[in-house]
């Protein structure tokens, strides 16, 4: 059972060893990624038994110490149909201005090489619901075969206090302070895709649609953070992540958005 924030905590944080104060923060969704959004995810994938490859792409010059031009890290699940890959350091693509951080994949079978789906996280995205999708994930038996309709995602969300859209009320949701959305519609360029139609779409059709989310702090601010979901992701895994996301159960934070730390309540973890 989920325990709600209260606001009714002195705002005096526990400082254990000298070090950045702790608190316990909500709403998770404007609660950023604590600057540990790599390892919440890489632990979250060890204690799922996934292995980890690192792949560094440098050059060796002339009495010169070698010099790493990208390196990037790649997790894959036991039975090699599902990964994860860490971009930033990887000269990673942008969604809303951000770039990706994250980009997990699945595939059918272990007879294609191509993933069928991919989902896109850029920092900031709470870490916790990144690792929550990622346990969904691990806990298929056919990761890419749907078993739901879209109704599951935004099912997830009203039932922590999101608003359904009024226009769209099967396709879209938001926060009760209008500040985080997931939405069901047109995919970004570049996100990957098994689904056919993905690329013969011309540019003047719309493709198949896409659960979407983001957090705008304010009305035309740069988004917080934002997560893209291809369009064949089963509907249940997205609901996975938007379940955690709009969870009303506190995280705990020492780094706070500067976007959003004056929204957040606090309470220090003692």
């Amino acid at each position: 059972m989920e325990a709600p924030l209260y606001p009714d905590f002195p705002l005096v944080p526990s400082t254990p060893h000298g070090g950045q104060p702790a608190f316990w923060v909500g709403p998770r969704h404007l609660a950023g990624d604590d600057k540990r959004l790599y390892d919440t995810v890489a632990d979250t994938l060890s204690g799922l038994g996934w292995s980890s490859l690192t792949i560094v792409r440098g050059r060796d010059e002339p009495d010169e110490d070698r010099q790493v031009l990208r390196s990037t890290v790649l997790h894959i699940s036991p039975d090699t149909l599902r990964w994860a890959q860490w971009c930033l350091p990887d000269e990673p693509f942008y969604l809303g201005e951000l770039p990706i951080a994250w980009q997990i994949s699945a595939r059918p079978g272990t007879s294609s090489p191509l993933a069928g789906w991919s989902a896109y996280f850029t920092p900031d995205v709470p870490g916790e619901a990144v690792a929550d999708f990622l346990v969904a994930l691990d806990a298929r038996d056919q990761p890419v075969v749907p078993f739901t309709g879209p109704e599951v995602v935004l099912d997830a969300v009203a039932a922590h206090g999101w608003l359904r859209d009024i226009d769209q009320p099967e396709a879209a949701g938001t926060d009760p302070t209008f500040t985080s959305h997931i939405s069901l519609g047109e995919v970004p360029p570049l996100i990957q895709d098994g689904d056919p139609r993905a690329l013969t779409t011309s540019a003047d059709e719309a493709g198949p649609a896409g659960w979407q989310a983001w957090a705008e702090p304010a009305l035309g601010a740069p988004c917080l953070w934002v997560a893209s979901f291809g369009s064949s992701v089963p509907h249940d895994l997205v609901a996975a992540f938007a379940s955690s996301l709009s969870s009303t159960a506190p995280v705990l934070r020492r780094v706070l958005p500067e976007a959003t730390q004056e929204r957040l309540l606090r309470a220090p973890a003692i």
